[in-house]
């Protein structure tokens, strides 16, 4: 049965090589990580030959903040299938209208038109095009490191790794480092159409703010008339303890993004939320912004179950009492290699593990991935880890994670040393040969 099973593997890999991604393919096989989705259920992923169990400490970036294959969440979309589908964009519905109105209710301030999308790159660019509809000005404003997406105006408001590939930033786009009030202060102006920030910036490496930075980005949005967009796929719906992670930091954005765990990790389907003030952006022509599949009624419907069990109080008191869990043991980790495991950062289960050296956090990913846990590094800091559990996690396999995390990290710094004594050795010879 197992040759079998491996013959299968090898056959889809060989698909996958040929039809879909050889650089992935080549990637993965290089570093002995050529694992293939198969079952999956809870805080679990199966290679589909059945021979590793991957515990996923990433969840895709919080896609899969409620567990993969969620049950209550299949049910809810088996029994939608009896008398649901996508629906139609150009008509009312009133699924859209429900899972509207309960973001609404749940959001602060006057945030209350939502626009949906597919993708967050999609949503973002929907943001920033209402951001330049309704001031007229065309400048955005970014931190750099950041990441928006890959579509054309959240790409060019991201790192230029994902841009230049590809061409040149669109004009219009600058940015600024993100924490560096005196930065955006220089950059912004009257020109400015919008400031676009995640609220803990992912891809840089969890970098959660001061507490005066994000009220002084509010307070110069303000003096300028600029809108404030807060980038919220990954950090939105409990992942930091709070609903909304600007809940944080006191302050009320003009816009806010949602993607990503809304789904469920069921159906796709993304927000981009606006205060009232920008409505008007689309009450002259409504038809000016469509998206096909954008609200499906079937994602609708997910994503309100979502709201309903993200938004409920003793959730967010247990994603707390997780965090403190982790941040107990992960403490005592630390303390046990301190030369390698420098620190940790975040906010509820939105956390980064500070490590030695931009070598690290590869090197953490691959031994992890030989202890069955699925840890993603930073790709615009490598120094760093994410560490983004689901969020119903059960307590009883936090011990099993934390164990198999210590023998990753002897590992990993074991590892470490090895490779970076190969590539001095590398240059040592380069220069005497």
């Amino acid at each position: 049965m197992k040759s079998s099973f491996t013959s299968e593997k090898q056959k889809i890999i060989g698909q996958f090589s040929q039809y879909v991604s050889k650089g992935k393919a080549d990637f993965f096989k290089t570093y002995n990580m050529d694992f293939v989705m198969g079952l999956r259920d809870g805080p679990t992923i199966q290679d589909i030959d059945g021979e590793k169990n991957l515990i996923n400490l990433h969840c895709n970036g919080g896609v899969f903040n409620l567990g993969h294959r969620n049950p209550e969440l299949i049910n809810l979309l088996k029994s939608s299938l009896d008398e649901l589908d996508i629906g139609n964009h150009h008509l009312m519905s009133q699924e859209r209208a429900k899972l509207a109105r309960k973001i609404a209710e749940l959001m602060p301030g006057d945030l209350e038109i939502t626009v949906f999308g597919v993708s967050g790159g999609e949503a973002v660019d929907l943001a920033l095009k209402t951001a330049r509809a309704a001031t007229k000005r065309q400048e955005i404003i970014s931190a750099s490191g950041g990441y928006h997406g890959h579509t054309g105006l959240a790409l060019s408001a991201g790192d230029s790794e994902y841009i230049t590939p590809f061409g040149d930033r669109l004009p219009g786009f600058t940015q600024v480092q993100f924490g560096d009030i005196s930065a955006l202060t220089k950059q912004i102006s009257n020109n400015t159409a919008a400031v676009i920030l995640e609220t803990v910036p992912a891809t840089s490496g969890i970098i959660v703010p001061d507490k005066s930075y994000l009220k002084e980005v509010r307070r110069l949005c303000d003096l300028y008339d600029v809108i404030l967009i807060l980038d919220e796929v990954q950090t939105g719906l409990g992942r930091t303890g709070k609903l909304w992670a600007f809940e944080h930091f006191g302050i009320i954005p003009d816009i806010v993004v949602l993607g990503k765990g809304l789904s469920g990790g069921l159906y796709p389907i993304t927000a981009t939320v606006l205060s009232k003030k920008l409505a008007s952006v689309f009450e002259e022509n409504p038809f000016s912004h469509i998206s096909t599949f954008g609200g499906s009624e079937l994602g609708c419907r997910i994503a309100t179950r979502v709201l309903d069990i993200s938004s409920n109080p003793e959730f967010l008191k247990n994603v707390n009492k997780l965090s403190d869990l982790f941040e107990t043991k992960l403490s005592k980790l630390r303390k046990k290699y301190p030369s390698f495991f420098i620190n940790y950062r975040g906010l509820g289960l939105m956390m980064g593990l500070m490590l030695r050296d931009e070598t690290a956090g590869p090197v953490l990913t691959k031994t992890a991935f030989d202890e069955d846990l699925l840890l993603v590094y930073a790709n615009n800091d490598t120094s760093v880890c994410q560490f983004l559990p689901p969020l119903n996690l059960d307590e009883s396999i936090i011990d099993d994670i934390m164990d198999k995390l210590d023998r990753a990290m002897n590992s990993a710094r074991k590892l470490r040393v090895l490779l970076n004594a190969k590539k001095t050795f590398s240059r040592w010879r380069t220069r005497t040969s």
